[in-house]
């Protein structure tokens, strides 16, 4: 089954359901083996009239959604390989708004999507390793709009010591992968926690002088080196243009394309911008980030009570606030 390749093919390849069903389904278990997504058995038969499994063991029936962020979805596959595919491969990400007018659903659902396909699109565990010729470069940055841009209310609160959101990233030098992850504050304990869960030890640093990155030399655990940003931005190897790059992809993504963004939500939006960053570059096309990002389906839950942190509908937009 040849792939589509750009997005006018994937509207057509997709449009047909039983071609969308068998492509979901190679991407779900690319081995073959279909597996009950309750006991794990592969004693089943096939409904085909209606796409859906009886399990002999459990004695249930399946459907390719169940055990996926798909799951209790009335919106059919069509619908969601299209927006699979807008949200992988659109560079400055894709509005609630635009999504719904594109895939013919209500705003509403559309922001219910793009969340769900952000929280499959979260990036791998592990530590970053960074050697000589690979080092990690670290900085922060803070998320939050102008006071006079903000409602009353929000601007009151700034005015009493509300604070903007900080995020911290790491970025390796040569192999380009990024991590980006709201912390509380900005301070030693903090941002030196963070970098001992994400990389690992002997790992040469680049930062900035902020005195929150203080003594990471001095326990050996790293080779720690900084850059005045007062006197210079890059001095020799070191510098942190690389992460301050993707500060402004990020940036560029928030203001230009979700307008606003709730700190609650941010890390959701974290993970879209570090995924297609990750995933950019000559080994990577819209086909295979795409691939990658339904690859991922399985496993992964999302509901809207923990979505919207409520169990009754309140705002359902990309512009909430924050910017």
């Amino acid at each position: 089954m040849e792939s589509p390749k750009t997005l006018q093919q994937a509207i057509v390849f997709f449009s047909d359901p039983d071609r969308a069903f068998q492509y979901a389904l190679n991407l779900r278990w690319p081995n073959g083996v279909v597996t009950c997504p309750r006991c794990g058995g592969e004693n089943h038969s096939f409904i085909k009239t209606r796409k859906i499994w009886y399990c002999n063991p459990c004695r249930k029936q399946f459907t390719l959604k169940v055990g996926t962020i798909f799951e209790d979805s009335p919106i059919g596959l069509d619908k969601w390989m299209v927006a699979f595919w807008m949200m992988s491969n659109c560079k400055n990400g894709i509005s609630s708004y635009e999504m719904a007018r594109t895939v013919g659903v209500t705003q509403k659902s559309a922001w219910f999507m793009l969340h769900r396909i952000r929280e499959v699109m979260q990036p791998r565990k592990g530590k970053l390793s960074g050697y000589a010729k690979d080092p990690v470069e670290i900085d922060e940055t803070f998320i939050g709009g102008r006071a006079r841009n903000m409602h009353t209310k929000r601007r009151i609160a700034y005015q009493n010591g509300e604070k903007k959101a900080v995020v911290m990233g790491m970025r390796t030098r040569n192999s380009r992968e990024v991590r980006a992850m709201v912390i509380p504050n900005a301070k030693r304990e903090t941002l030196q926690t963070k970098i001992l869960e994400n990389v690992g030890w002997g790992s040469r640093i680049y930062t900035d002088q902020w005195p929150g990155y203080d003594g990471l030399n001095a326990t050996h655990l790293f080779v720690h080196k900084t850059v005045n940003h007062m006197q210079e931005y890059v001095r020799g190897e070191v510098h942190t243009q690389g992460i301050e790059n993707f500060w402004s992809l990020l940036k560029r993504t928030l203001k230009g394309t979700y307008v606003a963004v709730e700190p609650f939500h941010l890390d959701a939006y974290l993970n879209e911008q570090v995924f297609r960053f990750n995933n950019s570059g000559k080994k990577m096309n819209d086909t295979l980030r795409f691939e990658k990002a339904m690859g991922n389906v399985a496993g992964h839950r999302l509901t809207y009570n923990e979505l919207t942190g409520t169990g009754s509908a309140t705002s359902h937009s990309d512009s909430a606030g924050t910017w």
